[in-house]
């Protein structure tokens, strides 16, 4: 929903902006300006109408809306352990703890709004809201207790460090019994929301509401994918094998 031909100046007119590219909402409301059915002003006027300088309004929506791309081939299996936890703390835990209040106010002020003509999404308030309160402790405790250990047990394993069993048989923790049970209930409740949405499929002629909405689960979807893969599939089980064969080496 973002269109790299759309130039954005003072006379372009707000809903159209946010018709072009979803990610021009977050500005306009942080600022409280209308991008949806009253959002039919240019630019300039809606700036002038709450006294905000245009220029620096212009700014932040280039910031918006300017494009970072992570190549798929990223050789994440190649990564230290190590290094593979800090990524994921500074991009996906730091992503996530900013898009989950976020995306649940647009849930809850589209869904408040439009609940009489899609009764169907009301239950998607109720998703995001337990979904932030599991999340946040969760990504809390990896940062404090789980990462930190594996961190440690890396550290060891790769220098070789003779103290590298005792630490895992003193530290170690349920890494694979918690993850999995946290990790499955984020997958049921996302995949709640798929469902509801039918994959983020918008009805004909929707509002801007609506499309920012949809795209802003959509890119919180598509996140997550990644961000449970890389410590389901690649970041545990790695520690896993850290720890056995840790283990082993410290058998007398």
């Amino acid at each position: 929903m973002f269109l790299s031909d759309f130039k954005i100046d003072g006379t372009s007119f707000v809903n159209e902006i946010v018709a072009h590219d979803y990610r021009t909402a977050d500005v306009f409301r942080k600022y409280d300006i209308d991008f949806c059915c009253g959002g039919k002003w240019p630019l300039e006027t809606a700036c002038a109408m709450r006294g905000l300088d245009t220029d620096a309004i212009l700014k932040e929506l280039k910031a918006a809306t300017r494009n970072i791309h992570i190549s798929n081939s990223l050789p994440f299996e190649e990564w230290k352990l190590d290094f593979l936890a800090d990524y994921i703390i500074n991009v996906h835990h730091r992503y996530l703890k900013k898009a989950i209040p976020e995306v649940r106010d647009y849930v809850d002020r589209f869904v408040e709004s439009h609940k009489n003509k899609f009764p169907e999404l009301v239950e998607l308030s109720k998703i995001f809201s337990r979904m932030e309160k599991h999340m946040i402790p969760h990504m809390q405790q990896e940062e404090e207790i789980i990462f930190p250990y594996i961190k440690q047990i890396a550290y060891a394993y790769y220098n070789k460090e003779s103290y590298a069993g005792l630490l895992v048989r003193t530290l170690r923790k349920p890494v694979e019994e918690m993850m999995r049970n946290e990790h499955d209930v984020t997958n049921e409740q996302i995949k709640r929301v798929r469902a509801i949405t039918n994959h983020y499929t918008l009805p004909p002629k929707p509002c801007n509401m609506h499309k920012v909405t949809f795209y802003k689960m959509m890119e919180f979807d598509n996140d997550l994918v990644q961000h449970l893969h890389l410590e389901n599939n690649i970041l545990f089980p790695g520690a896993i094998q850290m720890e056995k064969e840790l283990l082993q080496d410290d058998r007398p």
